[in-house]
């Protein structure tokens, strides 16, 4: 897989995305690239910048109440598990706080109607010394609570009280692929075990090069084709070399993967769909 920029960018036009919420609510959201937390909805989920052409990400309100919304630039990193854990910037490496430099986006705060959509735009301006690499932060979209009001009858109660408010909040990636990069991907090690009440898929992805591997797995009937599985958003980022997934399947499911099958981890279906990694094997 060569990459030297971006294959995900979405046109400027903010009637599109309205449509995004319309279809979102008539029950067909999974089809869509948009995220939901609480009544924000997102998209795209997962945004890749050549580093100048700037695009755009829609905040909406599917929510029956205005709301307000903090937009701020966060760095995560990977584990080989597939976990995120926050960096703080003093522990970032220069990688990472390249990232953070780079990266412009406004506006910083949104207010919302119901059924209202916004845009926010961002871009990347990366230094003319920028060594050719892959860089990530991660946008986070987070509602700022609403004042609650306090009644008579609570004010006249002594003591301290507190009311613990949820924040909803939603978090989407932003790669910014610099110069001409590579990736490659191998597989290994699939096997299916049962854990508790139900069984998983477990595959490693080893993955090599500057570049992160994103796609979908899918694992067919080797002769026939038949697709008996498929998980889509499988991320492996560039600061890990390999990862392991754990994919849920039900146990009456996972009988019907038992035999010889071809395994694949494919792109996205709206990056092309290439092929990334595959092996045969029996299950």
């Amino acid at each position: 897989m060569k990459t030297t920029g971006s294959n995900h960018r979405l046109p400027g036009k903010l009637a599109r995305y309205a449509a995004i919420v319309a279809i979102a609510l008539a029950g067909t959201l999974p089809a869509l690239p948009a995220k939901a937390q609480g009544d924000l909805l997102v998209a795209p989920t997962r945004v890749i910048l050549d580093g100048r052409r700037g695009t755009e990400v829609i905040l909406s309100n599917i929510g029956s109440e205005e709301a307000t919304y903090r937009v701020e630039l966060e760095l995560r990193r990977m584990t080989p598990e597939g976990g995120l854990i926050d960096v703080e910037p003093d522990q970032a490496n220069a990688i990472e706080l390249a990232a953070l430099e780079m990266i412009r986006y406004a506006p910083r705060r949104i207010t919302l109607p119901p059924g209202q959509p916004q845009a926010v735009r961002l871009s990347a301006r990366p230094g003319a010394e920028l060594p050719d690499g892959e860089y990530r932060v991660h946008m986070a979209f987070r509602a700022i609570p609403r004042p609650v009001k306090v009644t008579d009858e609570e004010a006249s109660e002594p003591g301290l009280k507190l009311k613990l408010v949820p924040v909803y909040g939603v978090t989407i990636p932003i790669i910014v692929r610099h110069g001409q990069l590579e990736a490659k991907a191998a597989l290994e090690q699939p096997r299916i075990e049962r854990a508790g009440e139900r069984s998983e898929i477990r595959v490693t992805v080893n993955r090599a090069g500057q570049a992160s591997t994103y796609g979908d797995l899918q694992i067919l009937r080797q002769g026939s084709g038949e697709l008996l599985y498929a998980a889509r958003g499988l991320a492996v980022y560039a600061e890990v070399p390999s990862r392991e997934f754990n994919l849920p399947v039900a146990n009456d499911e996972a009988a019907r993967l038992n035999g010889p099958v071809r395994i694949e981890y494919r792109e996205a279906a709206a990056a092309g769909g290439g092929l990334i990694a595959a092996i045969d094997t029996v299950l």
